[in-house]
């Protein structure tokens, strides 16, 4: 594993430490690895919907419902 040095600002290394102290993560890092683990997660959810929006947007239609787009959008966000 790689180490890096970063610095927070005071109110962002007060909630980490907070984070840790309340034994939600047993680490700074383990928090931060698990927010850049969300936030990678969320980017492909988003590339995901916006691929379906330029698909839609080029062809001038889509076969599924705003219903089914929904939960499309839904079940991803939860997996």
């Amino acid at each position: 594993m790689s180490r890096q040095s970063i610095s927070f600002t005071e109110p962002n290394d007060e909630w980490l430490k907070k984070q840790v102290d309340n034994k939600e993560y047993s680490s700074k890092s383990e928090l931060v690895n698990d927010l850049i683990r969300q936030a990678r997660k969320q980017h492909v959810q988003l590339d995901w919907i916006r691929t379906k929006l330029e698909k839609a947007e080029n062809s001038g239609f889509t076969e599924d419902s705003k219903e089914q787009i929904l939960e499309q959008s839904k079940t991803l966000l939860r997996d």
